[in-house]
Order: structure tokens, then sequence, then C-alpha cells
């Protein structure tokens, strides 16, 4: 049987280690990339951070609570942009199957190279030695026949790791793996697994795809296939972005009419930004709110046109803030995006978190 050659390639701590290259001083020590302010977010950790268990999307408080010699470094998209073009073009010299998954990740179908190499593991192993010579960035490297056991192997030994499935080891593989590391099986799924006695791809293979999909409706299928080694998603260049999104979180929280019109402008000049650069075109304008107790609530309307100017999307942002009751219900976070998209479009990796 021939089996696909499936990359999936990871850079290692991207956003602090570019900031670690570009600034000797930060080498070997705890780094954070995030905004230091009260409510600032950990965007990603140093692997020297890592070990005072700081992670992404942690609050910076927290992280320099865990770390108190903690770095908190200002992000740099721009940089992470370009260095990201630089990634891709090291991969668009083996092949044109790359499906961007974000800035520092993407998979990569090798069955057939523009190389003529016969083993995926030796691409991985020069797409690994390009990245460290050209750009001075260490990545890790899964190396399979699907995108499932490609993504595992990829987070198996990182950093500037490399690990290979082989089709006739996968099933043994996943026996042992925790399930939680499965691709969507997210907290609420986890909970659900736990209660029925799944802990492990063994645990999952034994349950009977009745019971899954009644579980877990649809997506039964797909975990029942998974505990397998079964994939079928293909790797596509042309996947479709689905938004284009930004969202303010505030040092205070707001509860005023004035403030709140306020932050709403900002978030929509923003979001204009994002819409231009990217050349998104969509119908639908969701709104997204987040109250002081962490509770949150979307507002979505849809027009005919494009939505793509201040001039268009701020009076429908406003139009679903008057929706929102928030006098006695501080606002902790405000966010736009836009969505519904009217033509194919190429994902450059940016989601509406």
């Amino acid at each position: 049987m021939d089996y696909r050659k499936i990359l999936h390639v990871d850079m290692d701590a991207f956003y602090a280690s570019v900031e670690q290259r570009d600034d000797k001083s930060l080498r070997g020590k705890p780094v954070a990339v995030g905004g230091d302010v009260k409510r600032g977010v950990v965007s990603t950790a140093s692997y020297e951070a890592r070990k005072f268990g700081v992670r992404s999307a942690m609050s910076i408080q927290i992280a320099k609570r865990l770390c108190p010699e903690l770095i908190i470094v200002p992000p740099r998209f721009e940089v992470y942009h370009s260095v990201s073009t630089a990634i891709h073009q090291i991969f668009a010299e083996y092949t044109d199957l790359i499906e961007p998954i974000s800035l520092d990740e993407a998979f990569l179908d090798v069955t057939n190279n523009k190389k003529g190499i016969e083993l995926g593991v030796e691409i991985a192993k020069e797409i690994k030695k390009k990245i460290l010579y050209e750009l001075i960035l260490t990545a890790s490297a899964g190396v399979s026949y699907n995108k499932l056991l490609a993504k595992i192997a990829s987070d198996y030994r990182k950093p500037d790791g490399l690990c290979v499935i082989h089709p006739s080891k996968a099933e043994d593989f996943l026996k042992d793996l925790p399930v939680e590391d499965f691709w969507g099986v997210g907290p609420k799924t986890l909970e659900v697994m736990r209660s029925l006695g799944v802990f492990t791809g063994g645990d999952l293979k034994k349950m009977p795809l009745s019971a899954l999909r009644r579980n877990f409706g649809k997506m039964g299928q797909v975990y029942y296939d998974f505990a397998r080694g079964i994939d079928n998603r293909v790797v596509s260049p042309d996947y479709e972005r689905k938004s284009v999104g930004c969202e303010r979180t505030f040092e205070k929280d707001i509860s005023t009419n004035s403030a709140v019109i306020i932050e709403l402008y900002l978030v929509v000049l923003d979001l204009c930004e994002r819409l231009e650069s990217s050349e998104f075109k969509g119908k639908t304008l969701t709104l997204k709110v987040k109250f002081y107790d962490f509770t949150q609530i979307t507002r979505s309307i849809t027009q005919k046109k494009i939505l793509n100017t201040k001039e268009k999307i701020l009076p429908l942002a406003k139009l679903l803030m008057k929706e929102v009751s928030y006098n006695y219900r501080p606002i902790r976070l405000l966010g736009l995006s836009v969505s519904n998209p009217i033509e194919p479009y190429y994902d450059t990796g940016e989601l509406f978190p």
C-alpha cells in the first residue's frame, strides 16, 4: 500500500525565539512576549520561562509571580510576519502543497516533492537545517502518513525535535497516548471522555462507534478513526480563511457609554487595518463582549455589502452594542470580527481569538 508523506513543521517558541535571536542579552533567560500591563497576556514564552510554568495565553501578572526574573518583551508582529514568509519560502523549495496553520506552523505534503527525495524524514531534516542555517531558529518536525500523526509527532520531541511515526507503528504509538493529545479533544470533550473511562488512545479504541456517536455526535466517527490512525484530511494549500478579527482587553473595566463608544471606535479602526492588509472580504460582523466576571456574549449582523471600511463597520458595531446591557456589568474586553467571506481567500494564519 502506498502512503502519503506528510510533514508538520512547528517553530519552537517562535516569537520568543526571534526575540532571543535578535537580542543576545535575552539568550538563555526566561522571556515572555506580551504586553507588560495589568491585564497583559503572554503570547509566547521561551523554554527557559516554561520551566517555571509560564505558558501562552497566561496572564502576565500570573507569569511574573511564577517567574520573578521573567523578562517581558513587547511583540514585533511585522518581524514575525517577515520571518514566517522566509520559512514558507524554504517549504516551497520542496512542495507547493503547503497548508499554513499559523505564522509558525504548517502541514506539507511531500509525497511527490520537487527534489525527488524518497523519504519524508530526509526532507524534514533538510528543512530543519535550512531554517537553522538561514534564520538561526529551531523547528520541530513530525513525519507520518496523515495530518493527525504528523502533528502529534512534531509535538513529541520538542524543542528542535524530529519524530517519525511509521504506518506499521501508528496504532501502537496511539495506544498509550493521552487522549487530550488527540486533535479535536478540548477541555469539555476531555471531561466527557474521562467520565466514560477514556484516558488513552487505547481506551478510545475500545469504545464502540455507537457510544462515541451517542456522546459526541458527528465527531464520534472522527474519534473512532483517529484511535485507529485514520485521518483522510488532505493538505490543502487553498485553505479558506473564515474571518478576520481583533480585540482589546482593558486595564480597568469600563461601564460608561462614553468609554464604551471610544473603545469600540478604536477596535473598529484596528479591524479595518487588518481587513485592508489581509484583503479579506466578508459580509458578517460579530461583536464579542467579555464582562468583568469573564462571562461573554456575541452578537452578529449580516449585510449584502462588503464590510471593509470604518464608514460601513462603525454604525453596525454601535447597533450591535445597543443590544448589550453593561451598566451593571462592567466590560473587560471588546472584540470585533468580519466573517462570511464572499470569495476564496488564502489563510495567513491569524484567527479571531
